[in-house]
Formats: structure tokens, C-alpha cells, sequence
């Protein structure tokens, strides 16, 4: 069967700010339809030194990544959000991972005792030959940056252009991981195995978080359910971001703006991608009916916290095997 492929619309986020409302235009027509984008021409984004932080991680030996581990897979562990997990022999998802977020001051009064989502990121020990950290914390600003760019210009002829900035301004909770799909090789488990004898490394579903930012490296293997229904694969482009939002900006706008079921299929060979998970605050407000807060028109605006939100979302909803045990605080 010939595969299906799928245009993206391509937003050019170097003119953001010369040909804005052309920019914007673009983006929001991607989010009303297909709920994905290509952004590319991102200032400061090196796409050979991300490659090179995934090849360097995952060509750690499996006794340096354990130091790493998170509390359910290594009880000698304090972190339990943040840094490593393994590939799970068990589960339809074949992927091992590293994630890490922006620390914020210990000393903060205003967060909770035990809000594992502001535990401080750990990271594996460097020789000084290749920057990993200083690379990543780097690129995490980019990336940072860049979506909330991309927040305004969705904004614009909406809302206010800055509408959303407030529950992004202190303490994101905002993850940045790299991710490793080993391919599953002559035996995968019947809980892989989807239409046409295909396998997915990630089953089908929207992400839970305000927006993502992703690098393929050229990887193909990212899968789409287009708007009339079909699964069609995403052709890769050299040094260009997918981006897509989570069911948190859906559906505070109410559903206007789209998250689109995503997977990953099994390509035969290793693969990598890195996904920046934009997040608000653990206490910012993403109530449903939020542009009623700019119109007359709909149901009232509901107060909402994002923290129990997402974890009641990720815990308990869709039961993600990375998240699933996370501890109540």
C-alpha cells in the first residue's frame, strides 16, 4: 500500500516580528485544521549539537544511566519526576529517556512541601570534553522562547497577544527530554502491533501539555491522524521543528485550535527526537471556556490549576507508563 504523506503549513519564525500578521495568520490557520507546524529558522538552535547530546547520553553505559534513574526503578533514588527511565520490555511504548526542567529557588516559600514537579534536575557526570548540560540548558531557553513566540502570534485577532503569558512567567513546569526508540527487532509484543502489520515505539495519542516543540533529526516514523481520518506519515525536513499543541490549549480555546493524535511507528533502527513540553506554572490557570474572558459570548470562565490537572491527567487518565506511578503530594 502507498504510503500517505502530509504537507504541514511552515511558519518562518525569524519573521515574526517583520511580517507578523502574515506569521500569525499561518499559524493559527495550522492550529484550526491540522494541529501540527513546521517552525523553522530558529535563532540559536544547533540541530548537529542535539544530535550529539543524544548520542552521547545514550551511549553511556547502562551503570552511569542507572545513577539516574528515577525512585520507581531505582529505590536509592530521591527524584522522582525528573531524569532518567529505561526502555520497559512490557509495554507498547519501546523508548528509554532523559528529562529535565528549569530549577527553581529551593527556598521558594510558595511551593507546596513535596511538589515533585519542582525537584531538581539531575545530570550525568561530564569529563569536559562535550558540554552536555550547558548545551541542553541552552537550548531548553531557545526552545522556551520560541514557544512562547508562538503563543502570541496564536493569540493575535483572538485574544490579547499576551494573554497567556502570565501562567507561563514563574516557575514553568515546562520538560525537556531526549528520547531513544531502539527498534523491537523479529519479536514485538501483540500490544505494538496496529494496522497493516505495523509496529508502533508510541502508541496513538494527544499530548497532555500546552505545546511541544519536536526534533526529528530526518527521522521519519512520526505518524499524523489527518482531518478526513487517515494516518499519514510526516516527512521529515533537516533542521526544522514540528510543533503541536496538548488537549490543555485546546481546550481552553474552547476547541477552536486542534490536538491531533500522534504515534510513532518502529522504522527498523535506532531513532531519536527531542520534544521541548511547553507547561505553565503548577498554579496557572487553564480553565475551560478561557476566551470568554475576552468576549461576551459562551459559558463562563472556570478557575482551573494546571499541577493537579495534569498530573490527575497523566496518573490516571491516559495512565502514560513513565508517569503512571508518580506519588500524591
Amino acid at each position: 500500500m502507498e504510503k500517505q504523506t502530509l504537507r504541514l503549513p511552515t511558519v518562518d519564525i525569524s519573521k515574526a516580528k517583520t511580517h507578523r500578521s502574515e506569521v500569525a495568520q499561518t499559524v493559527v490557520d495550522g492550529l484550526e485544521n491540522t494541529g501540527f507546524l513546521f517552525i523553522e529558522n530558529v535563532q540559536g538552535l544547533n540541530y548537529d549539537q542535539l544530535y550529539k547530546c543524544c548520542q552521547w547520553f545514550f551511549g553511556l553505559p547502562m551503570e552511569t544511566k542507572k545513577t539516574l534513574l528515577r525512585n520507581i526503578w531505582n529505590s536509592k533514588s530521591s527524584n522522582v519526576y525528573r531524569g532518567y527511565f529505561p526502555v520497559s520490555e512490557n509495554e507498547p511504548s519501546r523508548k528509554e529517556g532523559f528529562e529535565f526542567g528549569r530549577d527553581v529557588d529551593p527556598n521558594d516559600q510558595t511551593i507546596a512541601p513535596g511538589n515533585w514537579f519542582y525537584e531538581k534536575s539531575v545530570w550525568p557526570n561530564e569529563d569536559g570534553t562535550f558540554l552536555f548540560k550547558k548545551i541542553l540548558l541552552e537550548t531548553y531557553d531557545y526552545m522556551h522562547e520560541t514557544a512562547l513566540e508562538i503563543l502570541q502570534l496564536a493569540a493575535i485577532g483572538l485574544v490579547d497577544e499576551h494573554a497567556f503569558e502570565p501562567i507561563f512567567s514563574t516557575r514553568p513546569m515546562s520538560t525537556f527530554r531526549l528520547i531513544h526508540y531502539p527498534p523491537w527487532g523479529q519479536t514485538p509484543p501483540a500490544n505494538a502491533v496496529i494496522e497493516d502489520g505495523k509496529v508502533v515505539t508510541t502508541p496513538d495519542h494527544t499530548d497532555s501539555n500546552f505545546l511541544t516543540l519536536l526534533t526529528t533529526f530526518n527521522y521519519k516514523g512520526l505518524e499524523i491522524l489527518a482531518p478526513d481520518g487517515r494516518w499519514v506519515e510526516l516527512e521529515p525536513r533537516p533542521n526544522t521543528l514540528v510543533m503541536n499543541i496538548g488537549d490543555v490549549f485546546s481546550r481552553m480555546m474552547g476547541g477552536r485550535f486542534k490536538a491531533t493524535r500522534h504515534r510513532v511507528i518502529d522504522i527498523g533502527i535506532d531513532r531519536y527526537s527531542v520534544p521541548f513540553f511547553l507547561e505553565p506554572s503548577f498554579d496557572g490557570d487553564i480553565g475551560i471556556n478561557f476566551l470568554s474572558k475576552y468576549g461576551s459570548e459562551g459559558p463562563d470562565h472556570v478557575v482551573e490549576k494546571y499541577g493537579p490537572w495534569v498530573m490527575n491527567t497523566m496518573k490516571n487518565v491516559k495512565k502514560f507508563f513513565e508517569y503512571r506511578h508518580l506519588p500524591e503530594f
